[in-house]
Order: structure tokens, then C-alpha cells, then sequence
């Protein structure tokens, strides 16, 4: 999978690191924006049921 990335990308190894690192901070962005919120609502991990 990488190394169909990496060959999909264009120009030089320099703007390909430069993209990849852009591509990773869109993900991690997306991730903390949108996709941890929705999880956070339908997991609760207030209600726990392990008893002490």
C-alpha cells in the first residue's frame, strides 16, 4: 500500500515526503475533528462495569 502511494505521487522525493507528511496531517486533522467525537457519543467510557 505504501509503495503504491509513494509511486501515485508526484514529482521529486522531496515533494513526495512534503505530501506525504500534508496527507498524515489531513488524517490525524479529520481524526480528531470529525471521527473521535462520533466515536466518543457511541462509546461511553463513563459506564464501566468491572466492579472494584
Amino acid at each position: 500500500m505504501y509503495a503504491a502511494l509513494w509511486r501515485v505521487l508526484p514529482g521529486p522525493v522531496w515533494l513526495r515526503i512534503i505530501l506525504l507528511l500534508l496527507l498524515l496531517a489531513a488524517a490525524v486533522f479529520a481524526l480528531f475533528t470529525w471521527v473521535f467525537p462520533w466515536v466518543d457519543g457511541i462509546v461511553n467510557p463513563i459506564e464501566v462495569t468491572v466492579d472494584t
